[in-house]
């Protein structure tokens, strides 16, 4: 049976790889080995693997000898980014380095994810493509940016997956809001910001796809369309058949009431264009994925 180690495993990926791989599993999935087919899911999150420690997950590597790595393991809070830039880095770089060595040395795929803010984001009017050249305006995108740096310097067989605006089985923007419009008429969100609201059983599908094969690469995951988050945040309430309303707000506006926020970029489609051009797989329309992700919710 094939090993795939997950690094992450009960964050909104991780859960949404285990569900895909072997049938649904509520609640934490750490700690656990999971028979799925063909393949046998390793799980990994911060206490059973501390991918910051180089000997630790060298160690770990050789003894599980996997056939491959899924590292979903990140620090994803960007304002705690700026004011934790240290350990940004550790997780996010180091973290990608350190699992890039393993995998070579143990001859493994390395599926790594990566995210739409290694982009700037500013004037731009047509989507990202694989192609385009990064401009992190952010230290969580400066992070990301050196991680997919070490995994293309460290790795022989590797995957980098750049998603965006994910949203699964855990903390989200959409159940955000629907917390929120519990107790709120109105809520302010942004609407000078645009991306495609990616699900997180739609990535693990695509990752799925990608592993078996040898199309090795870099590559954009996104659900297909665009919206502002003030257009998201309007559909999710929808779904819900909520009443609260959504005011519409500039990033400037909101900043205003969220000093401490970190610099977003204001465009950030991706175009799924190597998966376009390399394979059949096709995300799912972001309006149709978060439709049925709130059905599942019920």
């Amino acid at each position: 049976m094939k090993k795939i180690i997950v690094t992450g495993c009960n964050g909104q990926l991780g859960r949404a790889i285990n569900q895909l791989y072997a049938g649904n599993i509520d609640g934490a999935v750490a700690h656990s080995t999971v028979s799925a087919g063909e393949y046998e899911l390793v799980n990994t999150d911060v206490a059973e693997l501390d991918i910051t420690d180089i000997e630790a997950v060298m160690k770990f590597a050789r003894e599980v000898k996997p056939y491959a790595i899924i590292n979903c393991a990140a620090y994803t809070a960007v304002d705690a980014c700026e004011e934790h830039g240290d350990l940004a880095y550790k997780i996010n770089a180091i973290g990608a380095r350190n699992l890039a060595i393993a995998a070579s040395e143990t001859g493994a795929k390395l599926m790594h994810i990566s995210t739409d803010y290694v982009f700037e984001g500013n004037n731009r009017t047509t989507p990202y493509t694989e192609f385009d050249e990064v401009n992190p305006k952010s230290m969580y995108g400066a992070t990301k940016r050196a991680g997919e740096d070490f995994v293309k310097q460290f790795a022989d067989r590797y995957f980098i997956v750049r998603t965006a605006w994910l949203y699964g089985d855990g903390k989200n923007f959409a159940k955000t809001m629907l917390r929120l419009s519990e107790n709120h008429d109105v809520i302010s969100v942004v609407n000078d910001q645009v991306g495609s609201p990616t699900s997180a059983s739609e990535l693990a599908k695509a990752i799925q796809a990608l592993l078996p094969t040898e199309n090795y690469g870099l590559f954009h995951g996104t659900c297909e369309g665009s919206c502002s988050w003030a257009d998201f945040a309007a559909e999710v309430l929808r779904l819900a058949g909520k009443t609260t309303r959504i005011n519409p707000v500039s990033t400037e506006e909101y900043k205003k009431m969220n000093p401490n926020q970190a610099d977003r970029p204001s465009y950030s489609i991706l175009d799924n264009y190597m998966l376009r051009l390399t394979t059949d797989f096709k995300f799912a329309q972001w309006e149709d994925a978060i439709a049925e992700y709130m059905q599942g919710m019920q």
